[in-house]
């Protein structure tokens, strides 16, 4: 683009220029024709004699030459001091236009000159008896045109010179922002700790470097997530069948041992293999959720589920001799699977029965709001520590681990509750009390019956 530029610049002033000056010269050149032509009118007969003496009158015109003719093109009259043309036959195409009663004019820029020629027809009584014809040879406006020429190609030159600086300049900053990022991005791949990029400026590969940026802070999160996933389910897999394996080696390894211990060490085996099979049956649902392989929703009243699976965790409520109790109110609809409601009920209305000590209270509340079904479960527990909080939902966290493996807990249930919640559209959060205790708030989006269809 640059060099289109630069080549228009240095061709479309110089026409215009020469344009120019072939109108002017036209102009001049065919005013001092006419004034030799008025000259010589009112002569019936062009001779020699006669066009000497009406030219002599002619002041000086600037042309380089001028010739006069008669009807035949024979020259008559030559402005030039030798005046060698006298007496010979001229048949410049401006004098053969002129002879049949045309004005013409030509001018043609060559060998750094202008060279112009214009003629023009001398009548009698409306009858061609000669002609006159001028030449002008212009080195003068032609310098001026030189001039402007060499001046357009100086500038032209430094503007080249410039952009070729500043193309040089900018494309080693382009390309050393652009190897920067892809080396960052070539670490990525070869499975490299992830860098971080670090450009400055506001054009758009620093946008991209902060948008890649941002990418790896998402996914050195994720990775850390995950490590610590493994991790931890790895630990919560390894409890139990550690247990299982000790217990089982002291049933094998002592042959001694009474009949009321082997039931004892086997009833522990069972209750570590519950334990391993709620774990893998919560990774399991975590796994589904997380590949968004959720079932098809259904329209699901909430209110019987919540009945269903108060009754039963009631039994655990009543070792404990906790007053659990529930109020709701009827029309709860919300989009989901009735398995799905019924686990996200239970992890909650269990967790909260767990955590509460002996003699406290937990609270069911189901309400219908405009837009909302809201589900509050509280209870008149310990509370959760404020730096805690936020953490509750995270896969196998515990605010207090041994007291979590000690009752049977994956470390999962909060984060099954979370995840399920959000596939559906709803969100869910927890606070602590200003009478004490903790609760847990679920919203989802209200829906009508299924008879009548559509959201509220």
């Amino acid at each position: 683009m640059i060099l289109a530029v630069l080549l228009l610049m240095n061709t479309y002033p110089l026409l215009v220029s020469q344009s120019m000056v072939f109108r002017s010269k036209e102009t001049a050149m065919m005013n001092s024709v006419m004034i030799c032509v008025n000259a010589l009118a009112g002569i019936d007969t062009l001779t020699e004699e006669t066009v000497a003496s009406a030219m002599s009158v002619v002041q000086e015109t600037g042309l380089s030459r001028i010739l006069v003719t008669d009807d035949a093109g024979l020259v008559l009259y030559d402005s030039r001091e030798s005046a060698r043309a006298v007496g010979r036959m001229a048949a410049y195409s401006e004098l053969v236009l002129a002879l049949k009663g045309k004005d013409a004019f030509s001018s043609v820029y060559s060998n750094a000159a202008f060279q112009s020629r214009a003629a023009a027809p001398v009548t009698y009584r409306s009858q061609t008896i000669g002609a006159v014809y001028a030449y002008e040879y212009d080195s003068e406006q032609a310098v001026l045109l030189e001039n402007l020429r060499s001046t357009l190609f100086r500038i032209s030159v430094l503007i080249a010179c410039t952009v070729a600086i500043l193309s040089v300049l900018l494309s080693a900053m382009m390309t050393r922002k652009i190897r920067i990022l892809l080396s960052a991005i070539r670490s990525v791949k070869d499975g490299e700790n992830l860098r971080r990029v670090n450009l400055k400026g506001s054009d758009e590969i620093t946008h991209i470097a902060d948008a890649f940026n941002a990418m790896a802070d998402r996914l050195q999160v994720n990775e850390e997530v995950r490590r610590r996933f493994v991790s931890d389910a790895s630990h919560e897999l390894k409890t139990p069948l550690a247990a299982i394996r000790l217990l089982s080696d002291s049933i094998l390894q002592t042959e001694t041992i009474d009949p009321a211990t082997t039931r004892d060490f086997v009833a522990e085996i069972g209750q570590e293999a519950e334990r391993l099979s709620r774990v893998s049956e919560d990774l399991l649902r975590l796994t589904r959720l997380d590949a968004a392989a959720l079932p098809p929703a259904e329209t699901v009243d909430v209110l019987p589920l919540v009945e269903l699976v108060t009754g039963m965790v009631s039994y655990l409520a009543h070792e404990k001799e906790i007053d659990l109790t529930y109020e709701g109110q009827e029309g709860c609809f919300v989009s989901g699977t009735r398995d799905e409601l019924t686990q996200v009920l239970y992890n909650l209305i269990e967790n909260a029965v767990k955590y509460t000590p002996e003699g406290g209270n937990v609270q069911v509340l189901l309400k219908k709001e405009p837009q909302n079904v809201r589900l509050l479960v509280e209870d008149s527990g310990p509370g959760i520590p404020e730096q805690d909080l936020k953490r509750v939902f995270e896969r196998f966290y515990r605010v207090d681990k041994a007291r979590s493996r000690a009752q049977g807990g994956t470390g999962l249930g909060l984060s099954i509750v979370k995840d399920t919640v959000s596939r559906r559209g709803g969100s869910v959060w927890c606070e602590n009390r200003r009478e004490g205790g903790a609760r847990f708030t679920v919203l989802w989006p209200r829906l009508e019956t299924a008879e009548t269809g559509g959201a509220a």
